[in-house]
């Protein structure tokens, strides 16, 4: 086994944990059962590493197989790294009848097409999902199999997610995108996140989403106990009307979750009180972050229980109802005095 082998054996064991080896092993299946027994998780990663070095080298099991190991093990735990979204534009008349067997012969052969030294790896996932590999080369060097990119695409979808992904190999990968189903573009759709899940789920709208009723319903758990039941008759409606509104701009039950929110302020600065800033031609630039272990939950606690104001600005409510987090925020029209800006698109 050459030393490139064995140093993504190595990078692939300093990922898994110890409690997760023996089933990702046993999922791989390159390993007999006897070997798979050898493997003394009590020991050190360092020694479970060269164990496995050795095994692989009895069994002469090459990259090919080695990266199937990293493919099983991503699937399993995508929340590896930065996973951004983009969307797919403008769709051919053909787009919806690509199957995975054409889109996998299409994908390859464009994206070898445009890169002379490359290696793809594809599975599909029992979500449906079409789990791509992609290991990096050039003209004078092999594919670098220690920074593949991943990407996750729903065939008859227009949604394509992607991790590790560099400047230069973005328009590659975009233009064998295209191509490959039947598209004309593609576009960056400005959602990202660490949770793949999340940014699917909020981009695909897969959660619960709550639509305007007449006659909104307090949910009991959100009205604590009320000694007056005048007081109480009081306080539920205006409570059902935020928790109403809030339902209604975030979503109900269990949200994507979404870990931050960016909004970058390129607008006029409004403060009569500070000539000097107000009166300067350049626009006032800044960024804005929020951030929170379920950053929409966070906004519809905020405004159900009367800490954010309701209706809920549009600001904020964007984020669900259009599948962004960031956001560039300028101007509707010229001069300190232009009304406030909303979310660009």
């Amino acid at each position: 086994m050459d030393t490139s082998n064995k140093r993504l054996i190595q990078r692939l064991m300093s990922r898994i944990p110890i409690k997760m080896l023996r089933t990702t092993l046993g999922k791989w299946g390159r390993l007999t059962e006897v070997q798979l027994k050898s493997m003394n998780l009590t020991q050190s990663k360092w020694a479970l590493t060269e164990k496995l070095i050795a095994i692989c080298e009895e069994n002469e099991l090459e990259v090919k197989h080695l990266t199937e190991l990293e493919m099983i093990y991503i699937i399993d735990n995508p929340n590896q790294g930065m996973w951004h979204t983009f969307q797919l534009m403008d769709p051919e008349d053909d787009a919806q009848s690509v199957e995975l067997t054409q889109f996998k012969e299409q994908f390859k052969s464009h994206i070898r097409e445009l890169v002379r030294q490359v290696s793809v790896k594809m599975k599909k996932h029992t979500d449906e999902a079409v789990w791509i590999r992609i290991a990096w080369g050039d003209a004078f060097s092999r594919p670098n199999h220690l920074k593949p990119t991943y990407v996750v695409h729903h065939l008859q979808t227009p949604y394509v997610f992607v991790t590790s992904l560099t400047a230069k190999q973005k328009p590659l990968l975009s233009q064998a995108l295209v191509l490959s189903t039947r598209h004309q573009a593609i576009k960056d759709a400005n959602l990202s996140g660490r949770k793949l899940t999340a940014i699917r789920d909020l981009m695909m709208r897969q959660y619960q989403q709550v639509f305007p009723t007449k006659y909104p319903s307090p949910l009991t758990e959100h009205n604590p106990t009320v000694s007056n039941p005048h007081i109480g008759r009081e306080q539920a409606e205006p409570a059902a009307n935020r928790l109403q509104m809030a339902c209604e701009a975030f979503g109900g039950g269990m949200l994507p979750q979404l870990q931050s929110a960016v909004y970058k302020l390129e607008t006029k600065f409004r403060d009569q009180t500070n000539k000097t800033m107000t009166e300067r031609e350049e626009p006032f630039k800044c960024v804005v972050k929020f951030a929170s272990t379920n950053l929409l939950e966070s906004l519809r606690n905020c405004a159900s229980s009367g800490i954010a104001s309701t209706p809920v600005t549009p600001l904020l409510s964007s984020i669900p109802l259009k599948g962004r987090n960031y956001f560039v925020i300028t101007d509707n029209g010229p001069g300190p005095s232009s009304k406030t800006d909303q979310p660009q698109n």
